[in-house]
């Protein structure tokens, strides 16, 4: 790799944002071993060049897969995600489930319903209908978690009604007013 040292900032940031390109020794493309412009470590770099290897300079899906570390199948996702989403469907997506996976708006409603019907009703009795009426098993302290957040909503909904549909300014859920000009964790005289 031209230039890139193993520890950096950028690398630091490509982490974070999850665009780190672990399999960035498999890229053999000239471009990337012999010009810093190019980093084989960012994922969205990689895989936009890949595209526009076949795209503009007529290279085969195969060539262009194999110069960059990716199989023809992840070339053609990658297209894929690139043609309905621009730059951004090159941003791997977050991993693991989407939403609520037990707990469907059916579920919720139908706890929420049986709350109203007793506010007494324990989160592990809750459980117990649950599992009773739609066959799933799901933890009391799931429920109950549930339970506030939806709650939590439905006040903020209501505070938000109640001002006339403008959340107010230094309300849970209303805009933030800064009371000094600096800008957050800096230091006074710091620059």
């Amino acid at each position: 790799m031209a230039g890139h040292s193993g520890s950096d900032a950028k690398l630091t940031s490509l982490q974070e944002q999850g665009t780190f390109y672990a399999r960035a020794k498999a890229v053999t493309d000239t471009w990337f071993r012999t010009n810093e412009w190019f980093d084989p470590r960012d994922l969205v770099q990689v895989k936009y060049e890949m595209l526009r290897r076949v795209r503009l300079e007529d290279q085969s899906v195969t060539q262009a897969a194999t110069a960059f570390g990716f199989s023809r199948l992840s070339f053609y996702q990658a297209r894929a995600a690139f043609e309905e989403r621009g730059l951004a469907g090159l941003v791997p997506r977050k991993r693991g489930p989407r939403g609520p996976h037990k707990l469907t708006e059916e579920v919720r409603t139908f706890l929420e319903q049986a709350r109203l019907e007793d506010s007494a009703l324990r989160a592990s009795e809750m459980a117990r209908r649950v599992a009773q009426r739609f066959g799933i098993e799901v933890h009391p302290r799931t429920i109950e978690r549930a339970l506030a957040r939806r709650e939590k909503k439905r006040k903020r909904a209501d505070r938000t009604a109640a001002a006339g549909g403008q959340p107010s300014v230094g309300k849970p859920g209303g805009p933030v007013r800064r009371t000094s000009a600096r800008r957050p964790g800096r230091r006074r005289g710091a620059r």
